[in-house]
């Protein structure tokens, strides 16, 4: 049965927007006093509530000032993991670098030893616990990322268990085979590692339907250009590839963009003629704007890769080492104000840009066929959300047309 949902103060569609490059505020679509039709999970019409109740269509009506937008899309994460590393980012903030943590056996490694000594209700509880605080900030749906995994066997439960969750939580999760993310200690070389990745690995998670997404941590201290490039060669006919890019250091992000990659994420470190060699391809380039908090190392250059053309999406990175806070909505907020975007160009790096991130056609936005995936925001003005800063939350939810509290 069709139902009309509404009245809205303000309903921002996100649709009709360009999926690369700068956006003015003027260019969003925005329906003052707006309704939505929805119909098995999905939106059938989006217009004047007025008008759409003319219809003689059953009615939901929302008795409180309410601005509505697409669900938020969390296209880089890496909340699949057990334990946390406050003892590092102590040691950090007192000038001990992420590097040299890392090349001393902690960051990832600590990482990867307690993941794989929980038990697996524990890592699934752990997971859970944060992607139901993402659902109710107004992410509803989450890229995840395996790769805390000392050996092959943990990374196939770490993927198993991401898609447990998935069938059986609101939020929608894909899956992402991180397994290159650094080299676990039993092995003797990288090249050992990725060789097993490819022959071993790779042939069960396509077997099993685990992921159709493979990551690679392109870095002095994880895998090099040469690396990188060699292994994503062998996997792109298979899988999406994307890649950890000029997260400390340039040259990654090439690797992925000459492979095909459907993003490149972090790009803190990134050259002129990186960003006008993004430009001219049709990867996305994946903010992290919560990495650069955690670290206290510079945003990447948003304004500039969107001045110059680039797809441009913001994720949260969330994660126990450079990025525990997890708060989409805050990060972006930050990066706008620091990187100087207008509304139009945050809202649309954590929806309907975060969707081609993720190769996503079926939301992102709120336009007919697309699913059913709205948050609304206790004001009249969509402009009050980011000027919070990330503290005006959603006081509504509705995933696939299933509203929650």
């Amino acid at each position: 049965m069709k139902e009309l949902i509404g009245p809205f103060s303000q309903i921002i569609t996100m649709a009709n927007l360009p999926e690369r490059g700068a956006i003015s505020d003027n260019s969003l679509e925005i329906i003052e006093e707006g309704g939505v039709v929805i119909e098995k999970g999905k939106i059938i019409e989006v217009g004047d509530f007025l008008l759409l109740r003319k219809k003689n269509l059953s009615i939901r009506e929302i008795n409180f000032p309410c601005v509505l937008l697409p669900g938020f899309i969390d296209s880089h994460t890496h909340v699949c993991h057990y334990g946390n590393r406050s003892d590092e980012y102590a040691k950090r903030n007192s000038g001990i670098s992420y590097q040299q943590i890392l090349e001393e056996g902690g960051g990832i490694h600590n990482t990867m030893n307690s993941t794989s000594n929980c038990t697996d209700e524990q890592l699934r509880d752990d997971t859970l616990y944060r992607l139901k605080r993402h659902f109710h900030e107004g992410v509803l749906t989450c890229e995840v990322k395996s790769g805390y995994a000392p050996n092959l066997e943990d990374e196939v439960r770490m993927l198993k268990i991401i898609n447990k969750i998935d069938s059986s939580n609101e939020i929608d999760l894909i899956p992402t085979c991180l397994a290159a993310h650094v080299t676990p200690k039993k092995y003797e070389s990288s090249k050992q590692y990725l060789d097993s990745i490819l022959n071993e690995l790779l042939p069960q998670i396509k077997k099993q339907n685990l992921s159709d997404r493979v990551d690679i941590f392109i870095e002095e201290k994880a895998f090099s250009v040469t690396e990188a490039s060699n292994f994503l060669e062998k996997v792109r006919s298979d899988f999406f590839v994307t890649a950890h890019a000029n997260q400390f250091t340039s040259g990654g992000l090439k690797v992925g963009v000459d492979n095909g990659a459907v993003s490149v994420d972090h790009l803190e470190v990134i050259t002129d003629h990186e960003i006008d060699y993004l430009s001219k391809s049709n990867t996305t380039g994946v903010v992290l704007p919560g990495c650069s908090i955690g670290l206290g190392i510079p945003f990447a250059p948003a304004r500039k890769l969107l001045d110059n053309n680039c797809k441009v999406s913001i994720a949260s990175d969330w994660n126990p080492g450079s990025a525990p806070m997890g708060d989409l909505l805050m990060q972006a907020s930050l990066l706008g104000s620091i990187e100087k975007l207008s509304n139009a160009e945050v809202l649309a790096g954590i929806t309907c840009r975060s969707a081609n991130a993720l190769s996503l056609e079926d939301r992102g936005s709120l336009e007919n066929g697309k699913i059913a995936d709205m948050i609304g925001f206790g004001t009249n003005d969509f402009r009050d959300i980011l000027y919070n800063q990330g503290k005006l939350k959603p006081s509504l939810i509705c995933k696939r047309g299933k509203f929650y509290n």
